[in-house]
């Protein structure tokens, strides 16, 4: 046994190597050009290289490798295991091994020789022929393709060369199968394209095979591809079931047709393109029985000089589309569909018993009279396509309409002599009258006789003024750029799709349809008048319809005869002055740009949405009741009445409403109301909105100039409330506030110039608004007391700003007199500090600021917060922009950013800050190096320090800088150390 199995090894190897010894020239004999272009191999050859090839050819690639398996090879490992496959690259990394263990071993035969992954073996396959296909080439080299071969195989020998016949059961051993099953592996196929089963064929065997499968080839598609007459012969040999053929754009088609004719006697479909097809080929389709189609483009029929003849019994469809020929005789009793399309004839016979379709459009050389005589001939046609026929007459129609009383689609588009008058159509339910220059309203009383008719399309029809029907069954109708037309009226209870536009004379509309669901009439300049029955619209879009009045309210109201309407669109409509809608199932408005409207009053309580972008003269609003959840109005800066009754409201903005003085606001869900610049707002307004709308929680106030004690009073309802903004406001006594607000947590007061120390005292003395955590008093006239007084005593706020605060001079926080010991760094009281001075026991509030913003106080000369301040949380500090503030004495255990910029007169700089990373002292032009290093040494943490611009800064200090602060990543300077 051993030695059969080296015997194999051997002759396998000895064969590969006669595979490579083949010349070049040989190689080039036998190279299959895989973009069908020629034969790979003369008839007749005998070369044993060649008949490798062509035994084992895949029709479109090469299955480049071969293999043998050998069989009664001892099992290795444990009997009985399951499959176990193992996969591995010899040295050159180009052919694959294989070993699989079963009962019988199976493996290569030798270690350089290709194996084919995974393929299952039918032993009765017979052996694929010279098959090409439409792919292009694979690409493989010649002597890839010279070395593969294929294992050769049968019922006798198993493919073994052992010198044993091997039985019934060794057979059934030897096959290697895939985890693809065979019916799992054709659906897999069914989904790829002709190229890509070429590819995939050329993987192994079984792919191979299965590939191969008649199901995957009854369309035999060569468009655009070169290939020859020996190819193509051999695919309809090995192909005859298949049912269509694609020649399109094939050089020698009318041969390749021939051919295709001859052998396919199950061809059913055949299409043809670029070529010249003679009187021979039109002879020979009577030879194809089953043939029902036939399609003919951009071709040369005949030599131009005698008719062509188009004989058949079967054929039920025929296009010859864009064709050179001088006559045409087409006499075929079962055809139904037939299409001259763009072809250039002059004269054209019929004998079409059964035609139902039938397209001239662009014949531009068929008579008027040749139109006449073809198509009357064929009594049953239901679809007429004379489209581009200039010549076309209504006396033709007149006669067409005699003689085929079943047509039911004519598109006479482009035709401009034609204008319908005695023209009756009665089964017409589709007309397209395009660019018709004689089409004028007297035509649309031939069109009412046609009361099957379904579509209408009048684009471009210059001369049409009016449209007036009363079609049962209409259900689509177009009028594009009809420059003269004035009167829509339609009465059309299943008319679903109206199109009209660019209609610049239009003036009335008038429609009646129970289906009409969208009404769209975008930029009619001149429209005035709109009447519609349409019980079921939905959608209305009449943008830029200048010439709408306030009358198109009532169509659109309760009872104006669209109970269903849900959106409207009126942008641009700059004639509408007053817009009152009472509509309950209206869920979008849009009124974008309706400058002239003042006054606007809706009653619709499903209104979600309402777009006011451009009203700005509005200056009376009702909205009683509507479904909105939000709603801005400061984009109307003249509003002076507001009503709103909207219990789903939870967002209001006024803000930029100037004129506004009386509002009723009735929003029971409003959580966010902004009112800023409502300066002519009155406290009874405010009030009547406080009790009214409870749930507020943020309300704006700001520059708010004529609310005053009366109205801050009346908040004591909102027991919600946590915002309230009165910036810019003339406010002296805050005390309403204290005594209505207790759960306030941001209270804003900025630019208050009237406010006094004493108006304060209220939050430090008295504990007032002990939630609040943000306090705002940038810009007010608030003095050094009232100041220290809330940093001292207001434990409770975390966020202070005292931006622009011309009254504060000096900043101290904390006793200078206290010594307190060091506090652990991981320690923090949570509530209480204890602070130890010799016998001594002081027990300080901690408090919880976190952010302290002091920009711009032009007074400020000293800022000092010590240890004794408790100010354990404070982490940034803002002082930018103080210009005469001259020392800084900072112990801040959690400090995390401080801002010096700009602060020109700064000398004094003292910093107990370890957890300080940033530091900014831009334009410090008073700061020295020494007062920098000493401010900077106690800053273990420190990462990143701006002295740009700072003079007595100079570039040699920075290192010195990095040696005194060892945590320094980065120093930002005009300077380079």
């Amino acid at each position: 046994m051993e030695d059969n199995r080296s015997k194999a090894v051997v002759n396998a190897h000895s064969e590969s190597e006669e595979e490579e010894e083949v010349s070049e020239a040989e190689a080039k004999g036998l190279e299959l050009d895989l973009a069908l272009g020629r034969s790979p191999c003369a008839p007749g050859s005998s070369s044993t290289a060649a008949q490798r090839i062509q035994g084992s050819l895949f029709p479109f690639e090469l299955a480049v490798g071969s293999f043998n398996l050998v069989r009664d090879v001892p099992p290795t490992g444990k009997q009985g295991k399951d499959l176990r496959i193992g996969l591995e690259r010899d040295r050159d990394y180009k052919r694959l091994k294989l070993f699989r263990l079963t009962g019988i071993t199976e493996h290569c035969s030798s270690d350089n020789e290709a194996s084919a992954p995974l393929v299952s073996w039918d032993l009765n396959c017979p052996q694929a022929s010279l098959i090409p296909s439409d792919t292009i080439s694979s690409g493989k080299s010649r002597d890839q393709a010279a070395a593969g071969s294929e294992l050769s195989m049968n019922s006798n020998d198993g493919g073994v060369d052992d010198g044993k016949k091997p039985n019934a059961s060794n057979a059934e051993d030897i096959e290697i199968r895939m985890d693809l099953t065979e019916d799992l592996l054709h659906l897999v196929f069914s989904f790829l394209s002709q190229k890509d089963l070429c590819k995939a064929g050329a993987t192994c065997k079984q792919w191979q095979v299965a590939s191969m499968h008649e199901d995957f080839w009854r369309c035999l598609n060569f468009e655009d591809t070169e290939i020859s007459e020996h190819n193509f012969e051999s695919i309809c040999q090995r192909y005859p079931s298949a049912n269509r053929v694609n020649l399109s754009g094939v050089y020698n088609s009318d041969v390749l047709a021939t051919e295709a004719i001859t052998s396919l006697r199950r061809l059913e479909t055949l299409v043809l393109g670029n070529g010249q097809l003679g009187d021979g080929f039109f002879h020979a389709l009577t030879d194809c029985p089953a043939l029902n189609s036939l399609t003919i483009c951009d071709a040369s029929l005949g030599n131009g000089i005698q008719d062509i003849a188009i004989n058949h019994d079967i054929l039920r469809e025929l296009n010859i589309v864009k064709c050179r020929v001088l006559r045409i005789s087409v006499r075929c009793s079962q055809l139904q569909t037939l299409s001259l399309r763009r072809s250039s004839m002059a004269h054209l016979v019929l004998t079409c018993p059964q035609l139902h379709e039938l397209d001239l459009s662009s014949c531009h050389k068929l008579s008027d009279a040749g139109i006449r005589a073809a198509a009357i001939t064929c009594s049953l046609l239901a679809s007429l396509d004379l489209s581009s026929c200039s010549c076309v007459s209504d006396e033709t129609l007149r006669e067409i309409a005699f003689a085929c009383p079943s047509l039911s689609l004519l598109d006479a588009s482009y035709c401009p002599n034609i204008s319908l008058e005695s023209v009756r159509l009665p089964m017409l339910m589709d007309l397209k009258l395009h660019s018709c220059e004689g089409i004028t309203s007297a035509s649309m009383s031939a069109v009412s006789y046609s009361r099957m008719l379904e579509s209408l399309q009048l684009d471009n029809c210059g001369l049409l003024t009016s449209v007036i029907l009363d079609l049962p069954h209409l259900r689509s109708i177009s009028l594009v750029h009809c420059r003269k037309f004035v009167d829509l009226n339609l009465r059309c209870p299943v008319l679903s799709y109206i199109k009209v536009s660019n209609c610049s004379a239009l003036l009335r509309i008038n429609i009646t349809s129970h289906a009409l669901q969208k009404l769209i009439l975008q930029k009619q300049e001149r429209l005035s008048t709109l009447s519609l029955q349409c019980h079921n619209l939905r959608e209305v879009d009449l943008s830029d319809c200048e010439s709408l009045t306030n009358a198109i309210c009532e169509v659109f109201s309760n009872g104006g005869g669209c109970p269903m309407l849900r959106s409207l669109a009126l942008d641009n409509c700059e004639r509408l002055t007053a817009v009152g809608l009472r509509n309950s199932s209206l869920v979008s408005l849009s009124l974008v740009g309706c400058h002239a409207m003042t006054v606007l009053d809706l009653s619709c309580p499903g209104l979600l949405t309402v777009n006011l972008d451009g009203c700005d003269h509005l200056e009376k609003a009702s909205f009683c009741p509507v479904g909105l959840e939000s709603l801005n109005l400061g984009i109307c800066p003249k509003l002076s009445v507001l009503q709103i009754e909207a219990p789903k409201m939870s967002v209001l903005e006024l803000k930029g409403c100037g004129v506004l003085a009386r509002a009723s606001i009735s929003c029971p869900s409003l959580v966010a109301l902004d009112a800023s610049f409502c300066r002519q707002l009155l406290d009874d307004s405010l009030a009547m909105t406080s009790a009214s709308c409870p749930m507020i929680e943020s309300l704006v106030l700001s520059s708010c100039l004529s609310i005053g004690v009366d109205g801050l009073s009346s908040l004591h309802s909102l027991q919600y409330l946590t915002l309230l903004d009165l910036s810019y406001t003339f406010l002296t006594n805050l005390q309403p506030i204290f005594d209505t607000c207790s759960q306030l947590v941001i209270l804003k007061l900025s630019a208050c110039k009237f406010l006094s120390d004493s108006s304060l005292d209220a939050l430090y003395k008295e504990g007032a608004l002990p939630a609040l955590r943000e306090l705002d008093l940038s810009y007010s006239s608030i003095g050094q007391s009232a100041i220290l007084g809330l940093l001292a005593s207001c434990g409770n706020l975390v966020n202070v700003n005292l931006n622009g605060c011309a009254n504060m001079h000096d900043l101290v926080w904390g006793s200078s007199n206290c010594h307190s010991k060091e506090i652990i760094a991981d320690i923090y009281p949570s509530n209480l500090v204890s602070l130890r001075s010799e016998d001594e026991c002081f027990r300080k509030t901690e408090h919880l600021l976190e952010t302290l913003n002091c920009i711009g106080c032009p007074n400020i000369k000293k800022f000092t917060v010590t240890s004794s301040a408790c100010c354990f949380h404070l982490s940034k500090l803002n002082l930018n922009l103080s210009a005469n503030l001259k020392e800084v004495d900072l112990a801040c255990f959690n400090l995390n950013s401080l801002n010096l910029s700009h602060c020109c007169s700064l000398e004094i700089l003292k910093l107990d800050c370890p957890r300080l990373m940033n530091l900014q002292l831009l334009a410090c032009t008073m700061l020295s190096e020494e007062a920098l290093e000493v401010a900077i040494s106690r800053c273990n943490m420190l990462e990143v320090i701006n002295v740009h611009s700072c003079p007595k800064i100079h570039a040699a200090y920075l290192d010195r800088l990095r040696f005194v602060c060892r945590s320094l990543k980065r120093i930002q300077s005009s300077l380079s150390a």
